[in-house]
């Protein structure tokens, strides 16, 4: 249909419903276009009306518009779907134009929801929908960072700052003990169990809807525990193509550096823990005094740099009514805060959709990404047991000046000549970082399709396949200049090259059919789907490489040490349907049903079934409610179900032997026992229910939705350690219950919204209770160990029964021992009778040294004296963001928050004196230790740290509230554009991580290098989060 043919049907509808217009004696003629507010985007169809009168016109498809208005007092009325009314008085024959504001709870908005769409009115179940506006706002390479904070009950978090990581993300608290409690993705309708950040290109995003109660996933069954991320991508639109490019530059920096102590300090500090230490600092002119002016080598600053970012996007659009595509582009780079890191990313998309006929329609989708994340991985837990060779350790410990005994150039030697390696594998952090050779290299494509086929009006049948590979290349290149791979080392000159790849075949079959009868609606969906997973691994790890200069070229001419390949599959077969009553928007009832057939548990629990219900009463559509103008929508929602989760090895079911080549005795290999089967293995189940209400007040200019949830896992699926007796290291199990109970608040406002000027805020907020009911086999606690340094053999968590899943573990801290605990002087300090110990033995503690409580009182601190230290589990976290517009002025700023969790920041025990290594660099913290003129210090004497335990000393307090985002934007007014066919051009400068309120003195609250369920918010080498300063340009043709 020709525009022209579509603008005079357009105008007819609008004369239909706005009647003939009375002739004016004397009139003129008003044009002008109209546009969204925000986005500038052109609005078509918008009904314009002469107030008073019945004189009428509809916005075209470029949204102009023409209408005859009189000499003297007209006033234009806009109307659109979704958006607010305004009144315009004409003052001259000028071309207008008009901005409208969006309304901040449309009820008519589409939400996504599994297999289908629903209007936001007739919502059912907890659908949380993120502002995509506010993604394009940001400068971030990864779409996950850009929503943190801003949906209430959603966690993403970071381990650290490393460019290219993965984040974290948690709905709804932690259902799982040792199994992943990551989401899933549902990509244009093709599920992914895989992380989606760096692969789906942010400007490619439609709409991101959340699922997250259990009446909403219940519909994906066995993988929707954990809750649906549902992301829709743009499409191809009917009308001329529409060329886009975004391009942004910036600078990262690294938001805090660490104090350290000064030489004076730190040879002061050699001196006190060690005084035959005195010949490697002190000879002639290089006396104590000497050290208060003498250079220190200041490695963070070598190691850290302004380092450069960028993005380049660009677009293509458009279409007609028979035929829209898509077309799509990125190229990200962004260097590391620390020398030789960064992340490189290239992404391409296409979509097309064609109509074959009125009533069959073909959609196809083409993703391929390739990333490339590089540099030392600072949070690398492969290599936590030497705590020493870590980089943080190097960069904060490493010796600032060269001392009396030697005149060794210490910036650029790989060792320092003071240090035994064989206790402490300390080597030059400034070398390492520049040798280091570690590039991992993920290529992902995703293909999916869909044939829909309109049977009747009322019924649609639609045949979706999908296929998603991903391909992992990782490559470790150690040569003689890096930690792990000096002279000093077993293993000399290393490397190793793995090959990773996984598959993923998707197919579903979904029937739809509607009916409407008066005022009852019936919407029904029944189908099937069929995944099929593959997964694959080859390579091998080879020492002593003879020709460093090859680099990984010359793997082949070391020695093999071991060679893996492995291969896996599984299988999952679904049917499910859906019912949707619905009457007159009012009263609202949905009931699901799913059944999924696992592979990877035994034949006689391989099925799992998994129903819900949810119902609601939009009592705001009530005649009695009508009487209340300030109410524009009121909703009470309550539902109930059950979803599972699968999510263990593909074979985790059976026992398992193994052959590798450390295996075997006298010269022949020989089996490993390492999983033992379980015949009785099924199912993790997960049980919620949710209630919650949905407001909305003054013309929708204010909405608050409030959600209480109540989700109970059972017959948790846990990898768990199996008796030595048995043979088997390791087997799955079904045993325990955990339990999560929350409330999130979200809360919008649109404080001002006029011609000119619109301020928004958004502010959500989420608490979360978790609690283990139940462990294994009658257990009250587990305690979990971390294989860190030379405390891998302490468990820092314990997980109790009626306690959240992870507490932190150790001794609790009592200040430390002053002269008046002991007896004797000094040179022959005796602990006095009725003082405990702190776990050495009392001959060798002095005062100034650690003391801990003794819980039991029976006048010595050991084993039974452990107790829970703190809690790293958040009271409540949240987001607010403030939106303000004036004319073509943009800015918006965004806030994040957590509250009332802790962290363990482990740094403290190495640099702070609890490990007493000689040559080492402390904390600046450490400069006010304990001393006979000192006794209210908090921070023991030099080699004072007790033995290796963990403590609540440690134990921080990580709640911040952190200024995540500014962006200040301009767009040129559209009339000079226009003479180059310019549609729009904005100019913007965004600004990330600008400071952060936080008790904590590590690097970054936000922090936890051993993530998992039982193991949160440990603070070892972390890699320093950075700020961000960006500036760039949109341009659309």
């Amino acid at each position: 249909m020709s525009k022209k043919a579509l603008t005079l049907i357009m105008s007819a509808v609008a004369a239909l419903l706005l009647g003939s217009a009375p002739a004016q004696a004397q009139s003129r003629e008003i044009s002008g276009s109209v546009v969204d507010f925000e986005t500038g985007e052109t609005l078509i169809g918008v009904g314009i009306s002469l107030k008073g009168s019945t004189t009428g016109a509809i916005t075209e498809l470029d949204g102009t518009f023409k209408i005859e208005v009189p000499e003297r007092n007209a006033v234009l009325v806009f109307s659109y779907i979704g958006y607010e009314e305004q009144e315009i008085k004409i003052e001259k024959s000028e071309k207008l134009l008009v901005r409208m504001h969006q309304k901040i709870n449309t009820l008519n908005d589409a939400v996504v929801v599994g297999y289908g769409t629903t209007a936001r009115k007739d919502l059912t179940g907890s659908v949380a929908s993120v502002n995509i506006a506010d993604i394009a706002r940001t400068a971030d390479t990864n779409f996950e960072e850009s929503i943190a904070g801003k949906v209430a009950g959603v966690s993403i978090t970071s381990n650290d700052g490393q460019p290219g990581s993965e984040l974290n993300i948690v709905i709804r608290g932690n259902n799982s003990v040792t199994q992943s409690n990551a989401p899933l993705y549902v990509i244009d309708g093709f599920p992914t169990e895989d992380s989606m950040g760096n692969v789906i290109n942010s400007d490619d995003i439609e709409s991101i809807d959340i699922l997250k109660d259990a009446s909403a996933t219940a519909i994906y069954g066995a993988r929707g525990a954990n809750g649906v991320v549902l992301i829709t991508t743009k499409q191809g639109k009917t009308s001329k193509p529409t060329f886009s490019y975004k391009s942004w530059y910036g600078i990262n920096q690294v938001a805090k550096k660490m104090d350290l102590l000064t030489p004076y300090e730190f040879v002061r500090y050699q001196l006190e823990l060690d005084p035959s230490l005195s010949s490697y600092y002190i000879s002639g002119e290089k006396t104590l005094d000497y050290y208060k002016n003498a250079e220190a080598i200041d490695w963070q600053e070598h190691a850290y740099r302004n380092a450069f970012v960028m993005n380049h996007n660009f677009s293509i659009r458009g279409g007609n009514k028979d035929i829209r595509y898509s077309v799509s582009g990125l190229v990200a780079d962004q260097n590391g805060t620390m020398i030789n890191s960064g992340f490189k990313k290239y992404q391409g998309r296409a979509q097309l959709t064609v109509n074959l006929s009125k009533s069959l329609q073909f959609n196809l989708n083409l993703n391929y990404t390739e990333h490339k994340k590089y540099g030392f991985v600072v949070a690398d837990n492969a290599n936590a047991n030497y705590s020493t060779s870590s980089i943080m350790y190097g960069l904060w410990g490493y010796r600032i000046v060269a001392g009396a005994m030697s005149q060794q150039d210490l910036l650029h030697e790989l060792f320092d000549n003071f240090i035994d390696y064989d206790q402490d594998q300390r080597v030059n952090p400034i070398m390492t970082l520049k040798n280091t050779y570690n590039p991992n290299c993920v290529k992902t494509m995703i293909a999916n399709a869909y044939l829909q086929w309109k049977i009747r009006d009322n019924l649609v049948l639609k045949v979706r396949g999908g296929y998603q590979k991903i391909f992992q290349k990782t490559e470790t290149f150690n040569n003689s200049n890096t930690g792990s791979g000096n002279s000093r080392t077993n293993a000399k000159v290393n490397g190793s090259v793995y090959n990773h790849e996984r598959g993923y075949f998707s197919n579903e079959n979904t029937l739809t059919w509607k009916k409407d009868i008066g005022k009852n609606r019936l919407t029904t969906v029944v189908g099937e789907a069929y995944n099929l997973s593959l997964y694959s691994l080859n390579g091998f790890y080879a020492t002593n490489i003879k020709n460093e200069e090859l680099g990984i070229a010359g793997l082949d001419e070391g020695t093999l040490t071991s060679a893996r390949t492995t291969k896996t599959e599984n299988r999952l077969l679904s049917f499910f349907g859906r019912i949707e009553y619905n009457y007159d928007s009012r009263y609202l009832l949905t009931a699901t049903f799913r059944a999924d057939g696992s592979s990877k548990f035994p034949k006689g629990n391989r099925w799992g079934y998994f129903p819900s219900v949810a119902a609601a009463w939009s009592f705001g559509e009530e005649k009695f409610m009508k009487r209340l103008p300030w109410l524009s929508e009121g909703k009470l929602r309550v539902g109930y179900g059950a979803t599972g989760n699968n999510r263990i090895s593909d074979y985790g079911a059976m026992t398992s032997l193994e052959i590798n080549s450390g295996s075997g005795y006298g010269g022949h290999q020989g089996l490993v026992p390492m999983n033992l089967g379980n015949d009785a293995l099924k199912w993790e189940t997960t049980y919620q229910t949710n209630a919650g209400i949905d407001l909305s007040f003054f013309g929708e200019r204010l909405a608050l939705t409030v959600d209480w949830y109540y989700k109970k896992t059972d017959d948790l699926l846990i990898n768990a350690t199996i008796a030595p007796s048995t043979g088997f290291m390791n087997g799955y199990k079904n045993v325990g219950s955990v339990s999560n109970t929350g409330l999130e608040f979200t809360l919008k406002t649109r404080n001002i919204a006029n011609r000119h000027f619109l301020w928004t805020t958004d502010f959500n907020i989420s608490f979360n209770k978790n609690k283990v009911l139940a462990l294994n086999e009658g257990e009250s606690s587990m305690t979990t160990v971390l294989n860190w340094g030379s405390y891998n053999f302490t468990a820092p968590y314990i997980a109790m029964v009626g306690q959240p899943i992870a507490l932190f573990y150790g001794y609790l801290y009592d200040g430390l021992y002053q002269t008046g605990d002991f007896d004797g002087a000094e040179g022959s300090y005796i602990l006095k009778d009725g003082i405990p110990n702190n776990g050495e033995a009392r001959e060798n503690i002095k005062p100034g040294h650690i003391k801990y409580k003794d819980i039991n009182g029976d006048g010595k601190v050991d084993g039974n004296d452990l107790t829970v230290i703190g809690n790293p589990n958040p009271i409540f976290t949240g987001g607010f963001t403030n939106y303000l517009k004036y004319k073509d002025f943009d800015l918006n700023i965004f806030f994040q928050f957590s509250y009332g969790n802790q962290i363990m920041n482990a740094n403290r025990l190495e640099f702070e004196g609890a490990t007493g290594r000689k040559h080492l660099n402390q904390f600046a913290t450490v400069a006010d230790r304990w001393s006979p003129t000192n006794t209210d210090a908090t921070i023991p004497i030099a080699g004072g740290g007790g033995p290796k335990v963990y403590t609540d000393r440690i134990i921080e307090d990580g709640s911040y509230l952190r200024l995540k985002s500014l962006s200040f934007g301009y767009t040129l007014p559209k009339r000079p554009l226009k003479k180059a066919h310019i549609n729009a051009l904005r100019f913007f400068v965004t600004c990330q991580n600008l400071f952060t309120i936080t008790k904590y003195s590590g690097s970054d609250p936000e922090v936890s290098t051993y993530q998992s369920a039982l193991t949160p918010s440990f603070d070892w080498s972390s890699y320093p989060r950075p700020r961000a300063y960006t500036a760039g340009f949109e341009i659309t043709f």
